[in-house]
């Protein structure tokens, strides 16, 4: 009886332990779900928002494959209205940082679908300078590298947080070089800039994928911090996906 008495409690805890664990990753998975959601329908609002401003601004194509702007395109693309829409999206994010803490969750996921319209609009010019082909194809190239660094991230039990100071400065290394490239126009630094691109943003999407499953699970969120962490995880990755994809364009797509 002795035994059994002492034997209670231990089962008791185990239980209690292992009913919380489930719990646990399953609340996990959901969030994690949320941020993919989330940065799916916003990568689908850039998509289309970049196919119907290309489908205003290109007239049609010469016979050797080059777009014709429309009166539109041309106000777009090559007046001084092209400089809003190149910085509009970096607005957006300057926005977004100092407003963050006090939006709701519901506040944070429009702006986030208004950021990402903002972006289609500025990327609609990848389909006069790129084939519709080579979009399609670098595109999935992304998605299915991104798919795979995500899973790591998500996945390792090595911690990559030692990456993130590297990173960010790498990150801020080619803010820098694209801004004095501007000016420059070296194609030979445009290149060396896509190349580290690349490998920049694959790492960051790691990093970030297993910054936001450990900033889950080492706090006790209610439902509205849990989904605004949702919505701010889900820029994080869309950014990391959309930068990757313009990098790898650059590398691989055909130019018209």
């Amino acid at each position: 009886m002795s035994n059994f008495d002492r034997n209670a409690p231990v089962w008791g805890a185990g239980r209690a332990q292992q009913t919380s664990a489930v719990e646990m990753d399953q609340g996990l998975r959901s969030f994690m779900l949320g941020v993919y959601n989330n940065m799916s329908i916003g990568l689908a609002i850039t998509g289309l928002a970049a196919i119907g401003i290309s489908m205003l601004a290109i007239a049609g194509y010469t016979a050797t494959g080059k777009a014709v702007l429309s009166p539109f395109g041309v106000t777009l693309f090559t007046s001084p209205l092209k400089w809003v829409v190149m910085l509009a999206p970096l607005a957006f994010i300057m926005l977004f940082s100092f407003k963050a803490e006090s939006m709701s969750s519901s506040s944070a996921r429009a702006m986030f679908f208004a950021f990402a319209a903002v972006m289609g609009v500025s990327m609609a010019s990848i389909f006069v300078v790129f084939t519709g082909e080579s979009i399609t194809k670098v595109f999935f190239i992304t998605a299915a590298a991104f798919g795979g660094l995500s899973l790591y991230g998500y996945t390792t039990k090595k911690s990559l947080s030692g990456m993130g100071s590297f990173l960010i400065m790498g990150l801020i290394g080619l803010v820098i070089a694209s801004v004095v490239n501007i000016f420059l126009a070296s194609s030979a630094l445009s290149f060396a800039i896509s190349v580290i691109g690349v490998l920049v943003f694959a790492g960051l999407t790691a990093w970030d994928t297993q910054r936001l499953k450990d900033m889950y699970l080492s706090s006790d969120m209610d439902a509205e911090s849990a989904a605004k962490l949702s919505v701010n995880g889900a820029l994080s990755l869309y950014l990391n996906f959309i930068n990757m994809f313009q990098m790898l364009l650059q590398l691989f797509g055909d130019r018209r």
